[in-house]
């Protein structure tokens, strides 16, 4: 007898292992300065750290697409969970830096497992509009997952438990390592919170039936890879590294550059997410009345208005920026992997899970070279005089002019891009 599908328990699931995924990328940005402090990093090793969430995760997600049809969603999900847990555990009692680079590794490749198994596993319960409506809503609990996750470690990091609780209490928790020195919640305690959703999704998707992959297009691998190798897709390749530092390496890096400059960090990633949850929410409208093309260009100019105002700004202009920064980097990803579905369309789900890997493969090699340059502004402002915050913040502003460059590239190449694709009518069809 044919087990009965069970969609809405299988998409509930999917939603809550991609808020796995963002809260492991807000809640990490969130507790890197306590990271440094309490394992004496400098910023170039923290940027080695959050270099291996960014390269675990398209390691996966390729090895997920290759071996889809072969292994299934459900074994793919099971080797999440098994990585998140393994991951999140190992970041709660890392002992230094080389066991903290594991442990991001191993939630990289955690979050690479749900995108390799949830899109194409949508993709086989929906069709048509419903299947765009339902990706559209998936991938929305990325940036939405960051909110929260975003608003969850600011209340984490700024509440004090010395108001509410008696000095025995404190002792208690502090030896239970919840509450630190400051009496706020120490980081191994924000980190716990990633497990929350982790078992959330693992208890719903526990006992489901899966759908059966699609064998439609399978036999295609060897054309798939032929169609990569055409101009645009080699074009779209090399653009899709500078879309994806340009949206993830300001975000990263966020509360640490920004902590001095009389802005909350933390809010700024939550303000900058929100925006971008809506407007991929309304992305239908907006990619119709401009195109992928002018899309992307004009995305490239917001995002190098956003970070040069990062870069010049304090206070509360800084939530100015933000607006501008996540306008421009909203429709980057989502975009992107529209246009290989549509102007490569023979590259198919191959064709797609490259570019995404790509895409964090490049924000992976490039987080260590941010580290490494707010270390030698820190140098420069140094022995220019600054000291204590105003240190941080002049650090901050010359590594964050350096990063226009990425935005400031993009808009030469979707110019060329524009002109390039201008009477060429995108394939009809490829929903994600």
């Amino acid at each position: 007898m044919t087990q009965t599908i069970n969609r809405s328990a299988l998409f509930n699931a999917s939603c809550l292992a991609l808020i796995t995924t963002a809260f492991s990328f807000s809640i990490r940005a969130g507790i890197l300065p306590q990271l440094g402090v309490s394992f004496n990093l400098s910023a170039e090793e923290l940027g080695f750290i959050n270099s291996m969430w960014f390269l675990g995760f398209p390691i996966s997600m390729i090895l997920g697409g290759l071996f889809y049809h072969i292994v299934g969603p459900a074994n793919i999900m099971r080797i999440a969970f098994l990585t998140h847990t393994v991951g999140i555990l190992t970041t709660i009692y890392a002992d230094g830096y080389t066991t903290l680079l594991i442990s991001t590794l191993m939630i990289g490749f955690g979050n690479g497992c749900t995108e390799a198994a949830c899109n194409p596993m949508i993709a086989d319960m929906y069709s048509g509009t419903t299947l765009n409506k339902m990706l559209n809503r998936f991938h929305m609990w990325f940036p939405g997952g960051i909110v929260l996750g975003s608003l969850v470690s600011k209340f984490m990091t700024d509440f004090s438990w010395f108001t509410y609780v008696t000095k025995d209490q404190i002792s208690f928790l502090t030896n239970l390592n919840i509450i630190g020195e400051t009496g706020s919640f120490t980081w191994q305690a924000q980190v716990w919170v990633m497990m929350i959703p982790t078992l959330a999704y693992a208890i719903l998707f526990f006992g489901k039936t899966f759908p059966k992959p699609s064998v439609e297009g399978v036999t295609s691998v060897g054309s798939n890879i032929k169609a990569m190798f055409s101009p645009v897709f080699i074009f779209l390749f090399f653009a899709m590294a500078l879309t994806a530092i340009s949206e993830f390496g300001p975000q990263q890096w966020a509360n640490i550059v920004l902590s001095s400059s009389g802005a909350s960090g933390m809010l700024i990633l939550a303000l900058t997410t929100g925006v971008m949850a809506i407007g991929r929410f309304f992305a239908g409208p907006v990619v119709k009345a401009l195109g992928q093309t002018g899309v992307l260009l004009g995305g490239a100019i917001f995002a190098s208005i956003g970070v040069f105002l990062f870069s010049t700004v304090t206070g509360n202009m800084a939530y100015v920026a933000a607006l501008f920064f996540a306008i421009g980097v909203c429709y980057f990803w989502p975009v992107m992997v529209g246009a290989v579905a549509q102007r490569v369309p023979l590259s198919g789900a191959l064709g797609m899970s490259i570019i995404g890997g790509v895409g964090m493969f490049s924000t992976a090699i490039f987080q260590p070279i941010i580290g490494s340059w707010i270390d030698g502004a820190k140098e420069v402002a140094t022995k220019a005089g600054y000291t204590g915050s105003s240190l941080d913040l002049a650090a901050g502003q010359a590594t964050l002019q350096k990063m226009i460059l990425f935005p400031g590239i993009l808009i030469v190449l979707f110019i060329i891009f524009f002109f390039w694709q201008r009477g060429v009518k995108p394939a009809a069809g490829a929903g994600h």
